[in-house]
This record gives C-alpha cells, sequence and structure tokens, in this order.
C-alpha cells in the first residue's frame, strides 16, 4: 500500500529519496538483473510512494518528516532485498502492463510478456474480416489475451478456460478492472474440454512451450518464480500442442482460425503438425528478435 507523504521545507534534512534509490541501485547491481538496477530502484520507490516518476523527479532532492523515514527505509528494504533476490517487480508491485493495459497479477499467473503482443495484434488484424467473432482463449492465465481482445474488439464474444481456479480469479478481476468482464465468459478446465461441442471463428492461446530439458538455463525469475504449469510442456516443449493442434480443428466454424505463441525453434515442429491437421494458410509471425513467435492456420471455408 502506498505511503502518504508530505514533504517539508529545506531545513531539517532527514530522507532524500536519490540517496536512497543510488543505496538500492547498488544492492541491486549484485543481482540477477545489474542492467535494471537504476529502472527497478526507481519503480519499487514509486510504488510505496504510490506516486508517479514525475513527481519524483520535481522531489527526490526534498527532505521528507522523521516519522516517515524509518516505515520507508524498512519496507524499501524489504522489496530491494525481495528483487536482489531475484523475485519478478512485477509479482512484488503485483502489477504489470499488457497491449497498453494494467493487469494485476501474483505467483499463480504467468507475468504477460510483450512477445505475446504479436498474438493479440494478429487475432485483431484477422478478425477484421470475421463479424462479431467467437474468440476461445485457451489457458487464459491472468487473462492478458481475452482482456485485451475484450478492449480491442467490442463486437467480439470472448470465452476464457483455465484449469486453475486462481488464475481464473485474478483474470476475472482484470477484466473486471478493464471494464470488460460482461463479454468474457470464464470456464474452468483443461485446454478446451470446456469448451468441447462448440464452435468459435477462432481460437487462441499462448500455451506451456518451454521444454524440461531448458529449465536449468532459464532466468532465476522464470525458473524459481513463475507456475511451472504454465510454462513447461515435456522435454521438447511440443506436449500442448500435439493436443491443441488437432482438437481445435472441429471446433473451429469454417474458415475459422488457430493462433497460437510458440517457442525458439518450434517452427518446423508446429508447421509440420498443422499440416497433417489440415489447416491452410500456415503463417508466422516474428517477434522483436526475428524469432518465429507466433502462428496461425485456418481450416477450409
Amino acid at each position: 500500500m502506498p505511503f502518504p507523504i508530505r514533504l517539508m521545507g529545506k531545513g531539517s534534512h532527514t530522507l532524500n529519496l536519490r540517496s536512497r534509490m543510488r543505496e538500492a541501485e547498488q544492492q541491486l547491481l549484485a543481482g540477477p538483473h545489474p542492467e535494471r538496477a537504476r529502472q527497478d530502484a526507481e519503480r519499487l520507490a514509486l510504488f510505496l510512494l504510490g506516486k508517479d516518476r514525475a513527481w519524483l523527479l520535481s522531489n527526490q532532492d526534498e527532505p521528507v518528516p522523521a516519522t516517515f523515514e524509518a516505515t520507508f527505509v524498512q519496507a524499501f528494504s524489504q522489496l530491494i532485498a525481495r528483487r536482489r533476490a531475484g523475485e519478478p517487480i512485477q509479482y512484488i508491485t503485483g502489477h504489470a502492463e499488457f497491449f497498453g493495459l494494467p493487469f494485476a497479477v501474483t505467483p499463480g499467473v504467468l507475468i504477460p510478456r510483450p512477445e505475446t503482443e504479436h498474438l493479440v495484434e494478429e487475432v485483431l488484424r484477422l478478425s477484421a474480416s470475421l463479424p462479431n467473432p467467437k474468440i476461445a482463449d485457451i489457458g487464459t492465465g491472468s487473462g492478458a489475451i481475452a482482456v485485451a481482445l475484450a478492449h480491442n474488439l467490442p463486437q467480439a464474444q470472448i470465452t476464457a478456460t483455465d484449469l486453475s481456479p486462481q488464475a481464473l480469479a485474478i483474470a476475472r478481476r482484470n477484466a473486471d478492472s478493464n471494464l470488460v468482464a460482461d463479454r468474457i465468459e470464464f470456464l474452468e478446465g483443461d485446454l478446451l474440454t470446456p469448451i468441447a461441442g462448440r464452435r468459435f471463428s477462432m481460437i487462441v492461446s499462448n500455451p506451456p512451450y518451454v521444454p524440461l530439458r531448458d529449465r536449468a538455463s532459464l532466468s532465476v525469475e522464470v525458473r524459481d518464480h513463475e507456475p511451472h504449469s504454465a510454462l513447461f510442456a515435456g522435454d521438447d516443449g511440443l506436449d500442448v500442442y500435439r493436443r491443441l493442434i488437432p482438437d481445435a480443428y472441429p471446433l473451429l466454424i469454417p474458415g475459422g482460425w488457430l493462433v497460437i505463441e510458440i517457442g525458439f525453434g518450434q517452427k518446423p515442429a508446429i508447421e509440420e503438425m498443422m499440416a497433417e491437421n489440415k489447416y491452410e494458410s500456415v503463417h508466422f509471425i516474428v517477434d522483436y528478435q526475428e524469432i518465429p513467435r507466433i502462428a496461425a492456420g485456418q481450416i477450409a471455408r
């Protein structure tokens, strides 16, 4: 919870935010992401203060009340220690941004990533030719994809599924805070099971796709803090696709699309699965590092 703060005059100097953040930055230089030390120290200070960066730039050299100093320093030190140990800053603050929207996140859901915005962009592009699309988001997690689509496609009907009731609770909270809860149906269950027998214009998913064999190479933030059920999918990372790609086909209307996020080096396997299951117009979208990140396939009209 943000601390209330009222600045004092120039006399009676007690706490200088700039110096405290410099101390925090030095501690974070020994953490897993020294390249973000200054940014993380600033972000955590603003989180505690309940202020924005413009306020900080104007007030970081001002003194604050001595009664506030001890409370701030203790709380700030605790947050810096958590960040230095590798806990993602989004879990510390309980907040992440995705597609320009705010999202609550907890250790029970995957942190939304910029790469997944490519999936939303591709769904928006493809949906332009689909009047009143019915879209299913499989493994919704925090609800980032479903909420972003509902926000940008007011004519769409969206269903979001997840196996985790804790994740669905966070997703519902995010739908509510972004004012789209009335247009998203949340269902609990494994992958496509909750929507069996129904038909959709599009089925989209950012499923688990990290190979178990790559676990040791992951950053401490991901390996030790994010939910493994949302990350790993067998030794080669393809286990979920082996179910999702064939099972989605009969749930799509003629001309419907399956759009999925994929992992590094998985394009050949996904391309083969799409071909085996008779998807047409298969194409891939690369991410900011020119890695094939989104796969899309259409069923026959």
